[in-house]
């Protein structure tokens, strides 16, 4: 029997958390048909067998969208990938709500969920704090609602629409990524709809190991918003420029006192980098592994 819904994981340098993740997807009241885990090193996966026996391990070079294709690869004749981060709790019903609501309108492409907390701008939130959050949560709204793009951390695709016109994740944006789910959820747009889901609830841990150098980051920053308006699908310019803007000013206000879980300082010279980079001629996603 053909797989429907395949579950595909990136993942780096985070196996206990990645492990906590895969233990609470055996509570799915719909399972997936099939579960992909792509790491970079074994050390990466330590545990994977144990809390999630049935799961396929894949190993890739590093950068994020790399990953993602490659869990693309290997998802066989799978009508939906759900991507979700390797430190992303989805409640016990998110599965049922994707499947639910993409069988009913087959003109959803891209169906992200409803995230009730998310320790991404913050220090991040421990597995037990995110499991006590979706226990207390009690809505049961049920609502779809236009969105400009999925979150990455929480994502399904159809992959007919991918199949037919030959998408992918843009491998030029590398390392974290750092708008690759924006990217390809408006190359994805033309061919349907994009949305968010209430009833797909789920908490993003924003666990900080693994993310990489603030430096990176923030050559990322300013150089793949732009990348990716210059590519006129579907990311407009202004966006990108606000996108970008916003960034840069939250470097330079919080560079003198910056937060303990976030590298401002590095951020805004990467920040620097690329705009000098921009100035020369020079910037593209791609330096920022040179950094």
């Amino acid at each position: 029997m053909a797989d429907t819904i395949v579950i595909g994981i990136p993942t780096l340098g985070r196996a206990p958390v990645l492990c906590a993740t895969l233990r609470a997807l055996s509570a799915q009241t719909r399972a997936a048909d099939h579960i992909v885990v792509c790491s970079t090193s074994a050390a990466d996966v330590a545990g994977v067998t144990d809390a999630c026996p049935g799961a396929s391990v894949l190993m890739t070079a590093p950068g994020l969208p790399r990953q993602r294709n490659a869990i693309l690869d290997a998802s066989g004749d799978a009508e939906i990938i759900l991507f979700f981060d390797d430190d992303f709790l989805p409640d016990p019903g998110y599965v049922a709500a994707i499947e639910r609501h993409m069988a009913a309108d087959p003109s959803i492409v891209v169906a992200t969920g409803n995230v009730l907390a998310d320790g991404i701008g913050g220090p991040g939130l421990s597995v037990e704090a995110g499991a006590a959050i979706l226990r207390a949560w009690s809505a049961a709204q049920d609502g779809v609602h236009a969105t400009f793009a999925g979150y990455g951390c929480n994502m399904a695709l159809r992959l007919e629409p991918m199949r037919a016109h030959g998408l992918r994740f843009d491998e030029r944006l590398p390392l974290y990524g750092w708008q690759e789910d924006v990217d390809l959820s408006r190359r994805l747009a033309p061919f349907g709809r994009v949305v968010r889901l209430d009833a797909a609830r789920g908490v993003h841990l924003g666990v900080k190991s693994g993310r990489g150098s603030g430096v990176r980051l923030g050559y990322s920053q300013v150089a793949n918003p732009l990348y990716l308006a210059a590519k006129r699908h579907g990311y407009p310019l202004r966006r990108a420029l606000s996108h970008m803007s916003c960034n840069v000013a939250m470097n330079i206000l919080r560079a003198a006192w910056p937060e303990a879980h976030i590298d401002r300082r590095g951020r805004l010279r990467g920040n620097l980098i690329a705009l000098r980079d921009l100035l020369t001629g020079r910037m593209m996603p791609e330096r920022a592994c040179e950094l």
